[in-house]
């Protein structure tokens, strides 16, 4: 029996796993029907090195499901963070048979009907725009932030200070805008559901993987943006994010301490995109406002939702800024 060619691939989607390996097999279920559906689309599921059975649990969930006609396994020996591990997905695909559209799609996610289809339709119908980000949700439907402006040194002020009176001065600085639900250009999205166009890899190349985690799909909507590619948020693709469900580090009460790699991915993003001269003068400026809101918060006395040890954490880092933690211990 001749066996029938696999018919070309359109969209590539990567799930990066790293010891989430229910959420990722609820993800992969969510998208079942989805990527039957549309057609053209495959799945590759890379595992950064877990070492603790979920690459195991996923090639089995694989086999079990029938879901290896679109989706694989790629189990890789190391973390080497979020990039390195979507790198590996997509760096032989755009080398075969390019694909016309990257998806990046978190483990902590579950997708909607038709959220892939309306990223793609969108994409086919507006070939200026490199980058589309879905509306994120809980499983409530409660809309999250989803569209961004890029990080500067007057969104670092108000992002300190948290006065209402300054950020009603410089509405168009926050980074994170109240959320709207109508599609609209947007500085960068949230790379828990990200969409790119192939072109955009050609003029800008892959993701950084300097980065551990975070901040790179803030440098890769800025690097797009640079090379003239366009980026839209599409409330119309609605996906639930588990918010912090993978890291557990955005999650919204009682935080977490930041860990190193956090503040190394701000200190890379600022100064690969500013320079070390405007980093610097920008983290005068986020620590005297920062400090100026711990203060108003006790004498106002304003609950505390912020990180533990959120300045001291600054300063520590600041002074070491290219010592990279040990990701696999996970060292705050």
């Amino acid at each position: 029996m001749i066996e029938e060619p696999r018919s070309r691939v359109r969209l590539l989607v990567v799930i990066v796993n790293y010891r989430t390996a229910e959420l990722t097999i609820d993800c992969l279920r969510s998208l079942e029907e989805e990527v039957r559906a549309l057609g053209g689309v495959h799945v590759v599921v890379t595992d950064n090195g877990s070492n603790d059975g979920s690459a195991e649990r996923i090639a089995g969930a694989l086999v079990r499901q029938h879901w290896n006609d679109w989706a694989e396994l790629l189990p890789l020996e190391h973390n080497r963070g979020y990039s390195a591990g979507n790198n590996a997905a997509i760096r032989p695909a755009l080398e075969q048979d390019p694909p016309d559209y990257v998806l990046l799609l978190n483990s902590d996610t579950l997708v909607r009907p038709a959220a892939l289809a309306e990223l793609v339709r969108f994409m086919d119908a507006h070939p200026a725009v490199g980058i589309a980000g879905s509306r994120l949700e809980d499983l409530d439907g409660n809309q999250e932030h989803s569209g961004f402006r890029f990080p500067s040194m007057i969104s670092e002020l108000e992002s300190g200070l948290r006065w209402g009176v300054f950020s009603r001065l410089v509405p168009d600085r926050v980074v994170a805008p109240a959320p709207v639900n109508v599609a609209h250009a947007v500085d960068w999205v949230a790379g828990a559901s990200l969409m790119v166009r192939r072109q955009v890899f050609d003029d800008i190349g892959l993701l950084d993987e300097g980065y551990f985690l975070y901040f790179e799909e803030v440098d890769f909507c800025f690097k797009a943006r640079r090379a003239g590619w366009s980026c839209w948020y599409l409330p119309e693709s609605r996906v639930v994010h588990l918010v912090g469900r993978s890291t557990g580090v955005t999650v919204r009460r009682n935080p977490p301490r930041r860990p190193r790699y956090w503040w190394e991915s701000r200190y890379r993003f600022f100064t690969r995109n500013y320079g070390r001269l405007y980093t610097f003068v920008t983290d005068l400026i986020w620590m005297a406002a920062y400090s100026t809101w711990r203060v108003r918060r006790r004498l106002q006395r304003k609950p505390d939702n912020d990180p533990p040890h959120m300045l001291a954490d600054f300063l520590r880092f600041r002074l070491h800024p290219t010592r990279r933690s040990d990701p696999q211990a996970g060292e705050a």
